[in-house]
């Protein structure tokens, strides 16, 4: 039997990309991945707003996203936005929905 197609030897190399799926495993955070996508930069309290959840809900899911990488903040002054940081999600994001990827560059 070939079993060359799952190589075991090296597990590690699946946590990263393991990670990014789970973070990426609710509703509401697909929906703020999905809204950054098409805004380019938002701040808690428009998402909020578009949400229609409380302000601390969107927090905890935003730090979610943050820790795996997948949204970093741009300050301005008092402002902080939440945009993108892993191109990959701009790739991944329109397969999941059936969507044409739009390329930015």
């Amino acid at each position: 039997m070939n079993t060359e197609a799952f190589d075991s030897t090296n597990l590690k190399q699946f946590d990263e990309p393991a990670n990014l799926l789970k973070a990426l495993s609710h509703p509401i955070r697909l929906c703020i991945v999905r809204g950054l996508m098409r805004k380019k930069k938002c701040n808690v309290s428009y998402m909020q707003e578009c949400l229609d959840l409380p302000q601390s809900t969107v927090s905890q899911h935003l730090q979610k996203l943050r820790s795996a990488g997948i949204v970093t903040t741009e300050r301005n002054g008092l402002e902080v936005n939440y945009v993108l940081a892993d191109q990959r999600i701009e790739q991944m994001i329109p397969i999941l929905f059936g969507e044409e990827i739009v390329n930015h560059e």
